[in-house]
């Protein structure tokens, strides 16, 4: 584990997101704020990144003349543009100047230039990325979350060991209890690739503890759950999309009449706390497991502090040493 007050430097990528630059620069601003031992590599169009360096101590301009859109094909885009912000940034892990990378720009660009030129971890088939969920028993680390659509049994052996490591050294949670996604919990349920797979997961993996059906994500007796990409990404956006339509729709009956209104100021502050709870500003990114640096990527839709939570999650894999840790448990 490196200590907190060694220095640390992420490379930011100036043109991810919806709103950047704008909304990146503040939240390197942020960041810088929280963090005294945080250094920053800022890629990006030179009229951007420099004025901005210069007024900050901690920040060093590396100035790039491409930019990769949201709408091009990742793996053409990241080959074709090789002076873009996001593969810049990923150059600078590779190199040794950064130590992680974080972007808000687009996922597929951001998976493909970490996988080219960070590289994969020795052994590792498929990266993954993860995603915290806020169950009420503790947090359930979900993978893989939309890197691998098509997978094999043995990609999500892997997948469980590195989201196992990311939930020990990052959640906290001492010896994770693994769960493979399915459609029922006993083991002869799911498609031939499912059953393969809880065969694999029983035999090679001791925190293997069966199945777990959708309606059990949040009940506390998995710390992490295993699936594809395709899979996952549709139950982390049905999660997202549920949560969002709940909140709405409670605030709508809670402000129906004067009557309810007056109750509803109660209960607001809590109200906050929860959605709080289930925001993804707060998370700040999902971590791209696999290849041999720190890597997170953001939400397009990030906000000012959520590009500071996603670039203080990417400080905190790089202290934790989860790329090593991986390494270790593949190896």
């Amino acid at each position: 584990m490196i200590q907190n007050d060694t220095i640390i430097t992420i490379a930011v990528d100036a043109l991810g997101g919806d709103d950047a630059p704008r909304v990146v620069l503040e939240g390197v601003e942020q960041a810088l704020a929280l963090d005294s031992a945080l250094h920053i590599l800022l890629t990006g169009p030179a009229e951007v990144v420099e004025p901005f360096a210069a007024s900050n101590t901690r920040v060093e301009a590396v100035s790039t003349s491409e930019a990769i859109a949201m709408d091009e094909h990742p793996a053409q885009a990241v080959r074709r543009k090789k002076d873009s912000s996001i593969v810049v940034g990923c150059k600078l892990v590779k190199e040794g100047r950064a130590q992680g990378f974080f972007s808000a720009g687009s996922t597929g660009a951001c998976m493909a230039a970490a996988t080219l030129y960070i590289g994969r971890i020795r052994g590792v088939a498929r990266p993954a990325i993860v995603s915290v969920l806020p169950a009420p028993a503790g947090p359930v680390v979900l993978t893989d979350i939309g890197a691998n659509a098509d997978v094999k049994p043995d990609y999500l052996v892997q997948f469980a060991q590195m989201a196992a490591v990311y939930a020990e050294r990052i959640c906290g949670i001492d010896a994770p209890r693994i769960g493979l996604l399915n459609i029922g919990s006993e083991d002869s349920k799911g498609s031939q690739l499912a059953q393969e797979a809880h065969r694999l997961l029983a035999k090679k993996l001791p925190g293997f503890k069966g199945n777990v059906e959708g309606t059990d994500l949040f009940g506390g007796d998995f710390d992490v759950v295993v699936t594809d990409g395709f899979t996952g990404n549709v139950v982390l956006k049905t999660i997202e999309g549920t949560v969002s339509t709940l909140f709405g729709l409670l605030k709508e009956a809670l402000t129906a009449t004067t009557i309810r209104k007056l109750g509803a100021s109660l209960v607001m502050s809590g109200l906050r706390d929860l959605k709080k709870t289930f925001s993804a500003d707060e998370v700040g990114g999902a971590p791209l497991l696999g290849v041999a640096g720190s890597c997170i990527i953001g939400h397009g839709s990030s906000s000012a502090h959520a590009i500071a939570s996603g670039i203080a999650a990417t400080t905190a894999c790089v202290r934790a040493e989860v790329p090593r840790q991986i390494a270790e448990s593949i190896d």
